[in-house]
């Protein structure tokens, strides 16, 4: 019935953390870094019983009804990979499992199931429970709820009823990033010949549904060689619009603020049909300048709206580029130059609203460098101090880190800096805009760390300019961050399992997302916040909270006076109870 044979980070429980990268802080991203390292030294990995691991068992079964599930996949997780181990177990007939031999430590535990998804009350529980475990200890009584998910199914025809094949169709919701509201993909499929399409394993909850239409290769290829046909267009103002299938919105819309959304329960099967009909196709029009000879560019826009790389152009000689059908909404456009020594790249943001843009101008300008050395302040109860466990993640101070990411290795940058045993770093080719450094560890032996200076700067203050050229970066951290600790309970006083707890920093720093510093409650309500910069900060516990909306200003104003104010100086240990913000039922 049970299997205690730990697999490591990247092994099947890396879904829950890879394919839904923005539930977790970033540090436990760093987590599952490290793990790579930790992995192949797991002391999980003994078939002993060892005195001294821990033990949890529990049942998974069926909401509502209460049906026992067998054969469901039970994950264990530890968060600090260097320390703990992973665990898997399977239900039996009974729907029990049973894990032993457990490291004590602060564990994530998953189930899953095909077809159902497990629930914390009225919410799908994308993070896991926390579960925090001490030696010997026997956890028993754990209940866990799967609830069946939804299927959102249908066609997709063109005007005369034929079917659309290769068709991409999307279920959405809104989510929050940076505190920015987002646009995001709870699941996708392609029609298949009969331009029918299938979205399983949906959580109950209002979604949209998009359908992107197939690539039109005639078009593409009319493009390619469209230079005397766009200058005719220019000087030809009867001529008419270009005709193309769009991006539509269910019930059948190309205007995203006229979707309509649906509500879907647990077990759903809810048809979406849709008909394409050709509509005038919205461009962008413009040009690459400062093209060095023997070079050429690559265009891409990014939706600023969904995340997501949505198209891109070629580059013709003289540099002109033309992006068809594009979908109104904000976004921002990027230009990376091939073939040169530097690396050089533009990026540049813009609203389409209901006309095309013209005349759009992109002026690339090389990569920057940024090089320095990381040094520790002061030890505290850190004892040796190992830079080689630390990531340094390079944050746009515009907030615009999903344009960043899409340029990749390939353009030779890359966000995430790890530094090296002798504390130094470095950035390559480096997009031109400001930015500020995140400290990200294992979140274990270096959870007291935070950025202190940059440059003689306080943390509060540095910022990072770059245009080219070389930026030099003396950063100091101090193992002495301020430690807030302490029960996360209802009104009752009773305490509160899996409470999303949040430190949100004072009102001149809320635009830095790295000010804020959230952990989730145990399974006692328990909870431990590490590494907090001196500070003015709020604490806020709530039952649940949709992605990282505290970091939004007018999600904040609705919870004023329902937090505990403090101040934490450098080395401080606080203790706080936090009572618990409960679900509203109109919550989305």
């Amino acid at each position: 019935m049970d299997v205690a044979d730990p697999h490591g980070p990247f092994g099947s429980s890396s879904q829950h953390f890879l394919t839904e990268p923005m539930k977790l802080a970033p540090a436990f991203l760093m987590i599952l870094l490290l793990g790579l390292s930790a992995a192949a030294q797991n002391p999980a990995g003994s078939a002993e019983r060892t005195a001294g691991r821990a033990v949890i068992e529990g049942i998974v079964t069926k909401d509502p009804g209460g049906e026992a599930v067998k054969k469901a996949l039970l994950e264990l997780i530890a968060e600090n990979q260097a320390e703990g181990g992973d665990y898997t177990a399977v239900t039996g007939l009974d729907g029990v499992f049973h894990i032993e031999g457990i490291v004590p430590g602060r564990y994530r535990l998953f189930a899953e199931r095909t077809g159902f998804l497990e629930m914390d009350k009225r919410r799908a529980r994308t993070e896991g429970r926390v579960l925090t475990l001490a030696a010997g200890q026997e956890l028993k009584d754990i209940s866990i709820r799967l609830q069946a998910a939804a299927v959102v199914r249908g066609r997709v025809t063109d005007e005369d009823g034929e079917p659309l094949s290769n068709s991409q169709v999307a279920v959405l919701r809104q989510a929050f990033v940076s505190g920015h509201s987002r646009w995001e993909q709870a699941g996708a499929e392609r029609t298949n010949d009969l331009g029918e399409y299938r979205i399983a394993g949906l959580p109950a909850g209002n979604y949209y549904v998009s359908v992107s239409p197939p690539p039109d290769f005639k078009s593409l290829i009319e493009a390619a060689g469209a230079a005397a046909a766009e200058s005719h267009r220019a000087t030809s103002p009867d001529k008419q619009p270009t005709m193309s299938y769009q991006t539509t919105y269910y019930p059948g819309t190309p205007d995203r603020s006229q979707a309509s959304p649906i509500q879907l329960h647990a077990g759903d099967d809810f048809p979406v049909n849709f008909s394409l009909t050709p509509s005038p196709s919205l461009s962008i029009r413009g040009s690459v300048t400062n093209l060095p000879p023997r070079s050429s560019a690559v265009i891409m826009l990014q939706s600023r709206d969904f995340s997501v790389v949505l198209n891109g152009a070629e580059i013709r000689k003289d540099g002109s580029f033309v992006i068809r059908d594009v979908a109104p909404g904000a976004y921002t456009i990027l230009a990376t130059v091939e073939g040169t020594s530097i690396p050089m790249m533009a990026r540049q943001a813009l609203q389409v609203v209901s006309n095309s843009v013209e005349n759009l101008r992109l002026a690339p300008q090389p990569g920057g460098w940024i090089h320095g050395r990381l040094r520790l302040e002061n030890k505290g109860n850190l004892g040796r101090f190992d830079p080689s466990q630390i990531f340094l993640t390079l944050r746009a101070a515009d907030g615009d880190d999903e344009a960043l990411g899409a340029f990749t290795m390939e353009d030779g940058f890359s966000n995430l800096a790890h530094v090296a045993g002798d504390g130094s770093f470095e950035w390559k080719s480096v997009p031109p805009g400001n930015y500020y450094v995140q400290l990200a560890g294992d979140g274990g032996a270096n959870a007291d760390l935070f950025l202190k200076s940059a440059g003689g700067r306080d943390g509060d203050d540095f910022g990072i300019s770059v245009s080219g050229g070389t930026v030099a970066l003396d950063l100091v951290a101090s193992a002495n961050g301020g430690v807030v600790e302490g029960v996360a309970v209802d009104r009752k006083g009773t305490p509160v399992a899996n409470a999303v707890i949040v430190a949100v920093p004072e009102t001149r720093l809320r635009a830095r997302v790295d000010r804020y510093h959230k952990t989730v409650s145990d399974q006692s309500g328990h909870f431990s916040l590490h590494g907090i910069p001196p500070g003015g900060y709020t604490l806020f516990a709530w039952e649940s909270v949709d992605g990282e909306a505290y970091c939004n200003s007018e999600f904040l104003k609705s919870y004023e006076g329902q937090g505990s104010a403090m101040k934490v100086g450098e080395g401080d240990r606080k203790t706080v109870s936090l009572e618990v913000i409960a679900d509203s039922e109109d919550q989305p």
